[in-house]
This record gives C-alpha cells, sequence and structure tokens, in this order.
C-alpha cells in the first residue's frame, strides 16, 4: 500500500467509527437518565468524602437523639418526600395536559 491508499483507508476507518458512535448515542438514549441518577449518586458520595463531618454529625445525632425524637424526624422526613414527589409528579401532569389541549 502506497502512502494514498494509507489515507484513504484511515479516512474510511474514522468515517466509520463515526458513524458507529452515532449509532450506539443512539441506541443508549433511553439509558440516560439512569447514568445521570447514577452520576448525581457518585456526586453525593464525593461530597460526602470531602466533608466527613456532614456524616459524623447525622450519626452523632441518631446516637444522641432519643427514640421519640427520631420518630418524629422520620415522619416528617416521610411528609416531605411524599409532598415532594407529588409536586414533581403534579408538574409533568399539568405540563402533559397542556400538551394535549394545545395538540386538540
Amino acid at each position: 500500500m502506497n502512502a494514498i491508499e494509507l489515507a484513504l483507508e484511515k479516512q474510511r476507518l474514522r468515517l466509520e467509527i463515526a458513524a458507529q458512535r452515532q449509532a450506539l448515542a443512539e441506541y443508549t438514549e433511553g439509558l440516560k437518565p439512569a447514568f445521570e441518577a447514577v452520576d448525581q449518586v457518585r456526586a453525593g458520595f464525593r461530597w460526602l468524602s470531602r466533608h466527613p463531618e456532614a456524616v459524623a454529625g447525622g450519626v452523632t445525632v441518631l446516637v444522641v437523639a432519643r427514640p421519640r425524637t427520631l420518630r418524629f424526624f422520620w415522619r416528617w422526613t416521610r411528609r416531605g418526600f411524599f409532598a415532594w414527589r407529588l409536586w414533581r409528579e403534579s408538574g409533568r401532569w399539568l405540563g402533559e395536559s397542556r400538551v394535549r389541549t394545545a395538540a386538540l
């Protein structure tokens, strides 16, 4: 093979690789939310490793607090979580209803 043939082969392989990358990106588009969630979890673990005082404070609160106080905090944490989920879902419902009415 001479230099021109090698350059053409190299260019052909680069174009083939680009097409494969594009196909892979389209194929894995549905996994994007899962990857984003994993990235957020990893970022949380990195933050905790950089701030060990937060972990120590949380453990200290659990050890020192009375069971009744812990039940109180647990109850309000659950309520807050459910309220947050309702708020997020209601935004999706309202968004979908706006799209449906606009399409009609």
